[in-house]
């Protein structure tokens, strides 16, 4: 039979080496990720690193195979890209089009190399198709001529005249003359060419190399291949398929330039014959898509139709063959699996729309299927019954990182709400089990009810090192903030990880699910290579986003379990753009505190009861809270900021370095004074900020409440201690309500409180993590060439002070998280140093970007007086993540990446 059978006992192989058996052929594949653009995807062609994908706009977009993340777009015709081909090395790329010009591409510097255009109007070129065996060129026109050209003859042929161009030849419409004599304007750019398309060389198809009505309709298809004539089977033939319903076998004549000659025409005996629309072959059997769901299997040994198949695709656009099974798509966006017997195996939607190109690959030894359509999608389905019978197939790491991390996203970790208790102790218990799975020793350490449990797990070095091992602490925090998604403002499920875009979407993906788990896959892959020569500890706790609830005191009570560490390593925050890595070497620490004022009198009327002589609890509360802050958010309390570090000249070249490499990316961020001042205040600057009121009584208009009460939190830098600041802000409060002379009473409760933190960022764990990112992330791409001069912005400042300029009439705009995240609509391209052609020396990478954050982490100082160890916060995430927001992401490159540096850092940090 043409098509091999299909896998019923075969396996695949986890990370542990341990066989599982492959799903069976009927289940429908996994949508494993899908990339949107604004336009319809009309032509697919996938190498050994990119997916092609040609576009209704004249694009060609290019994905990574390995992240999917959108690596160039190629502004290629001026029309529709309908044909995609690749050369048999996947060195070149062949573009056809509406234009109608066939373009040449090469794959690796995605540059323009040939112009290919015929001497005449011949409509759109369907289809393209190339012999690397000849290296001629074949092209399927809409005048239903076949044309080609000898690429071997490129240099000794004359140089076309640039007026035979299609962009140069007269318009029947624009150029026609009108009433009067009267010429059609132009419009404007007409005659201009797509950019990328500009420069190669211009080759024109000489006139004798065109076999005029091939077919009686447009020709739709075409492939080439060898193994098709039983009498000479190394021969490579050319097939067509086209609107007369016919399909044609060419021979090649290399000594006349590559020309075509018919061998023998395929019919199935119909009078009036329906369009060829697409083409797949597997051995000596050819299949053929027609209108209305028709699949057609020919045999070319006999050359006979041997089947008729009835998908329920509509139009059958697209075939495609993949390691022993059919796929059909078309009209109606599904996508029809036939197996060696020509039966249907299974069915599914893959577009909301039509489907018109398909392909299938095997990348990493995974097969692949990826489908395009007028929905303007690419889609990636993982097709695991497509392995090779009785083979064994080993998942990539990254393959299995994400799966792992799809699961562990799947459980409502959320810590602030009982109702999901259960699953943060199931989350839990899915984390533990990886560990175990993984070789590491576990343990659950119990926190006070109801708060959740620590997981433990440690992986011990090579027992060579016992002595001089180091011992590395890695911190995080399974539980995540809610996602109830009660308004529709995700676009997927929260708690089911999506891919799209390059990015996964999900719960928790960025903060801190995702980072945990390249963590654990770092330091599972040097246990695996023998290669660890420390021990890594992780704790990864459940009350972090609900203020490490009895974190402290149950670290304290396990101790000896957790034993000695050297370093500590966390990963919970972001870049401070989308485009330049980061390290953070500081954190703000936080004080929440409820500020309340009650009467012993109950809610009253105001009508009634208002007077100037009563003492009003919310009258009192807003006067109390005015008191706390003076001009531009100053905090008055005494001594506030005696105790804040002032400004070294280390850190002022910090500054200095971030704010020249962000406006180098994104000009728009404006004076980089006042950015640099900007980040200052969110990052070394204390402040105090009023979050919510809330009063007794009926929500109406007419009430005295008899109670009021606020939230605040004050943020803290390095130096300040929480418990002394939490101290002088009761004792400021309570010294000016006095002054009030109120009957009413003041209660200020400090709920929760967390230390400050600063790093040495010249320490060996930050010098490791530096070398880590250089070595994985490379040089940065793609950057604007807007040069920032290098000037000194600060002053010096003996302590951070909100205080403007007397001469500075308004206040600059703060630049925000979100104002860095989307300042630039050209973003820089970033990508792994491992992945990048021509990739230069790493002494030619560039160096992170040294940051502080404005948020708080509790656990991060309390482990280092704990353990007294230094600890190093690497940002593994974008600022665009959207943490604690909806449709909250981790883009996959970010991920990977993430896990490498782990990895180089687990295993060159104990090295001296």
């Amino acid at each position: 039979m043409p098509i091999a059978a299909p896998p019923h006992n075969d396996s695949i192989m986890d990370a542990m080496g341990a066989e599982r058996p492959v799903p069976n052929a009927n289940r429908t594949p996994a949508l494993s990720h899908r990339m949107k653009h604004d336009k319809s995807i009309l032509a697919l062609a996938v190498s050994s690193q990119y997916i092609f994908a040609g576009t209704q706009g004249g694009e060609i977009l290019v994905y990574s195979l390995d992240t999917f993340q959108r690596r160039r777009v190629i502004h290629a015709h001026k029309g529709s890209v309908l044909g995609l081909c690749l050369s048999q090395d996947r060195k070149l790329l062949f573009s056809s089009a509406a234009d109608p010009i066939v373009n040449v591409w090469c794959t690796s510097a995605f540059k323009h190399l040939y112009a290919l255009w015929s001497p005449y109007d011949i409509g759109d070129i369907f289809c393209v198709a190339y012999s690397s065996y000849h290296r001629t060129v074949y092209l399927g026109a809409q005048n239903t001529s076949i044309q080609w050209y000898d690429l071997k003859e490129k240099d000794s042929r004359p140089a076309p005249s640039l007026s035979s161009h299609p962009n140069e030849r007269k318009n029947k419409f624009f150029d026609s003359l009108g009433p009067g004599g009267a010429q059609t304007p132009r419009p404007g750019g007409a005659d201009s060419r797509p950019r990328d398309a500009a420069g190669g060389q211009e080759l024109q198809i000489d006139s004798h190399d065109i076999y005029q009505f091939a077919h009686y309709g447009y020709v739709h298809c075409m492939l080439l291949g060898t193994n098709i004539l039983p009498e000479s089977p190394s021969e490579e033939v050319l097939v067509s398929g086209g609107g007369d319903g016919r399909i044609l076998l060419w021979r090649i004549d290399p000594s006349q330039r590559g020309a075509i000659s018919s061998i023998y025409t395929l019919e199935d005996g119909r009078e009036e014959g329906e369009s060829i629309l697409s083409l797949a072959r597997e051995r000596s059997f050819l299949y053929s898509g027609r209108f209305d769901g028709e699949v057609n299997v020919w045999d070319l040994e006999t050359r006979q139709l041997v089947r008729s198949l009835k998908a329920s695709t509509g139009d059958v656009h697209t075939l495609t063959l993949g390691a022993g099974v059919l796929y059909a798509g078309g009209k109606t966006g599904i996508v029809q699996k036939f197996n060696e017997h020509y039966e249907t195996i299974t069915t599914f939607k893959a577009h909301d729309g039509l489907i018109l190109a398909s392909a299938f690959t095997k990348y990493n030894d995974k097969p692949t299927f990826v489908t395009g359509g007028n929905d303007n999608t690419v889609v990636i389905w993982e097709v695991r019954d497509c392995a090779e019978p009785n083979a064994v197939t080993r998942r990539s790491n990254n393959d299995l990182m994400v799966e792992s991390l799809s699961q562990f996203v799947s459980f409502r970790t959320v810590s602030s709400l009982p109702k999901y208790r259960a699953d943060c102790r199931r989350g839990a218990s899915y984390l533990r089990s990886v560990f175990q799975n993984f070789g590491a020793v576990t343990e659950m350490i119990n926190t006070r009810e109801p708060y959740n449990p620590i997981v433990f797990a440690k992986f011990r070095g090579n027992p060579a090192t016992t002595a001089s091992r180091k011992k590395i602490l890695f911190y995080g925090h399974y539980d995540v903030i809610p996602a109830e998604n009660e308004h529709r403002k995700w676009k997927h499920d929260p708690f089911s990880l999506t891919g799209e875009g390059g990015y996964l979407y999900g719960r928790g993906t960025s903060d801190n699910k995702g980072p945990i788990m390249a963590a654990i896959y770092a330091a599972h892959e040097l246990a695996n290579e023998q290669s660890l020569d420390s021990d890594i500890i992780f704790l990864i706790e459940g009350e972090e986003e609900s203020g490490s609830r009895g974190f402290e005191k149950a670290v304290q009570a396990r101790k000896d379990l957790i034993g000695d560490v050297d370093w500590i390593l966390l990963a919970n925050s972001y870049w401070l753009d989308d485009h330049v890595p980061c390290l953070t070497y500081g954190l703000r620490g936080v004080i929440h505190a409820t500020v309340q004022v009650e009467s012993k009198h109950p809610d009253l009327h105001s009508g009634v009861d208002g007077s100037a002589l009563l003492d009003e609890p919310l009258k009192d509360l807003v006067m109390l809270l005015s008191k706390l802050t003076g001009r531009h958010g100053k905090v008055q309390v005494p001594g506030f900021y005696d105790p804040i570090l002032p400004l070294t000249d280390d850190e002022k070249e910090l500054y200095t370095e971030i704010t020249q490499t962000l406006l180098r990316g994104n000009p728009d961020l404006g004076d980089p004074e006042e950015l640099a001042q900007s980040l200052m205040r969110r990052w070394r600057e204390a402040s105090l900020t009023i979050h919510r009121f809330q009063t007794s009584g009926p929500e109406n208009s007419t009430i005295i409440p008899r109670l009021a009460k606020a939230a605040l939190s004050i943020r803290l830098v390095p130096n300040q201690e929480a418990g002394n600041v939490a101290e002088s802000l009761q004792s400021f409060l309570q010294s000016e309500f006095d002054q009030l002379d109120s009957k009413n009473k003041l209660n200020v409760t400090i709920d929760h409180q967390a230390e400050p933190w600063l790093g040495d960022f010249n320490n060996e764990i930050f010098q490791t993590l530096e070398r880590a990112i250089m070595s994985v992330w490379g040089p940065t791409l793609g950057q604007r060439r807007e040069s920032v001069p290098t000037t000194d912005y600060f002053s010096p400042l003996s302590k951070p002070t909100a205080t403007p300029s007397p001469t500075t009439n308004s206040k600059p705009e703060p630049a925000t998280s979100n104002t860095l995240a989307n300042s630039s609509d050209d973003p820089v391209v970033l990508v792994s140093a491992t992945s990048m052609p021509n990739h230069p020396s790493s002494s030619s990478s560039r160096k992170p970007l040294y940051i502080r954050e404005g948020g708080s982490i509790p656990s991060i100082r309390f482990l280092e007086k704990e353990f007294h160890a230094p600890a190093a916060h690497l940002p593994c995430g974008q600022a665009s993540d959207s943490a604690h927001l909806d449709n909250e992401r981790l883009r996959l490159v970010n991920f990977f990446n993430c896990q490498r540096i782990f990895k180089e850092v687990f295993r060159e940090l104990p090295r001296k």
